[in-house]
């Protein structure tokens, strides 16, 4: 086990420094073409391919870094440049998690290639889970999959919303319900092949923020996929079902939601370190501004006004990412989150973007309203972090009950 440390080793400073070179480079200079435009960003997204961060091998190197900070320190550095490419780019590693936590090695080596593509022809993949209905509730999801023993297909109909790349993706991972009386454990995922019959893109969102990813509801009208499609295989999720039933008839529905919940609880700090990075990016423009911009003779920065908040803005973003470190740290350790350490680091974290990127506007004034500084952007950028991954208010019930061991509501 890798002890906690908040010094980066000289491997991780340079991947740091390389990562930040093209958010600085790349990144940046598109961001507010991209964000005007409202599309996916594919002449980025096809760069990042070329020099290896557009690639499951680079995710899965941060992933497996023993430290834990691998993730977060890449989050932060590529949301530093801007969070709608960011998210373009680092998108589609959702649904390739999936498949990773829940396919077999035959399933990982099929499909993941497929999602990303190469750097001559990039794909993307949309994990889908959100429903109209279903959000934080994930027991209350809709979509079912129903097995049909006689061809060996799995046929799934619901529609799908929020979904990161939906309905333009190479490749969909959908969770469905395979049955209703387990609530979430219930769930299964599937793989969606290109071309399948039935799946279509819905309502294009035209979002507050974030505007360069491409976020949609995915429609399933009588999909069908080959059994080979369901992630983990039908042996091992008839097993897993039986067991849900024992612990349900043995300790009630309660628990199998609260389950539930926990299993979002390490992908957290990956938002956190997200929401840093924008963060970051609105101070560094702010303490810029306010070191160079001259009212009554002297930079703005001389009073205490304008310094005190600077001085805020800092503090802060450093406490959130030592939240998100710890976090991660304790994920990647097998340390058990006893305090919804994860839900901590994200709901910090995420409220301290937002707050940050409005107190950039106010040190700009007049200029940080207008779309010819990047502060306005950030700041709408920032209000996703508090909504997707589970809203703060979800996130305060998370640690709330972790630490009075009530059921509260």
């Amino acid at each position: 086990m890798a002890e906690f440390t908040m010094e980066l080793n000289d491997e991780q400073k340079e991947v740091r420094d390389w990562l930040h070179g093209f958010a600085a480079d790349v990144i940046r200079p598109a961001a507010a073409e991209w964000d005007e435009r409202e599309e996916t960003p594919w002449p980025v997204i096809q760069e990042a391919a070329k020099v290896g961060i557009y690639s499951l091998d680079f995710y899965a190197q941060q992933y497996f870094d023993p430290t834990g900070l691998g993730i977060p320190m890449a989050m932060e550095e590529l949301f530093w440049g801007d969070a709608g490419i960011a998210l373009s780019i680092v998108g589609t590693g959702l649904a390739a998690v999936g498949v990773l936590a829940n396919g077999t090695e035959e399933q990982i080596g099929t499909w993941i290639p497929q999602m990303y593509g190469d750097a001559n022809d990039v794909k993307v993949a949309a994990f889908c889970s959100s429903e109209p209905d279903a959000g934080s509730d994930v027991a209350s999801m809709r979509t079912r999959a129903v097995y049909d023993e006689a061809k060996d297909e799995w046929v799934l109909n619901g529609t799908k919303t929020w979904a990161t790349n939906g309905g333009i993706a190479n490749v969909h991972v959908v969770v469905a319900v395979v049955d209703p009386e387990l609530g979430s454990k219930g769930h299964a995922s599937f793989i969606v092949p290109p071309g399948t019959p039935g799946l279509s893109q819905g309502q294009k969102f035209k979002k507050h923020g974030i505007r360069a990813s491409h976020t949609a509801e995915v429609v399933l009208e009588n999909v069908r996929v080959p059994g080979s499609c369901l992630l983990g295989g039908k042996e091992k999720l008839d097993e897993r079902l039986a067991r849900a039933r024992q612990r349900a008839k043995a300790s009630g529905s309660e628990r199998v939601r609260n389950a539930a919940m926990a299993t979002f609880e390490a992908s957290r700090p990956a938002v956190g370190a997200m929401a840093v990075g924008t963060a970051r990016a609105a101070y560094e423009v702010a303490l810029d501004y306010a070191t160079t911009r001259e009212q009554f003779g002297r930079p703005i920065i001389d009073n205490q006004g304008v310094a005190f908040q600077l001085a805020d803005m800092r503090t802060q973003i450093d406490a959130a990412r030592l939240l998100v470190w710890r976090a991660s740290w304790m994920a990647v350790n097998g340390k058990p989150f006893t305090a919804a350490e994860g839900s901590m680091s994200k709901l910090f974290a995420s409220e301290t973007a937002k707050k940050v990127t409005a107190q950039a506007i106010q040190i700009l004034g007049g200029n940080g309203y207008t779309r010819e500084y990047p502060v306005e952007r950030m700041h709408r950028d920032s209000a996703i972090y508090t909504i997707f991954e589970g809203t703060s208010e979800i996130q305060r019930l998370v640690i709330a009950r972790t630490l009075s061991g009530m059921p509260i509501r």
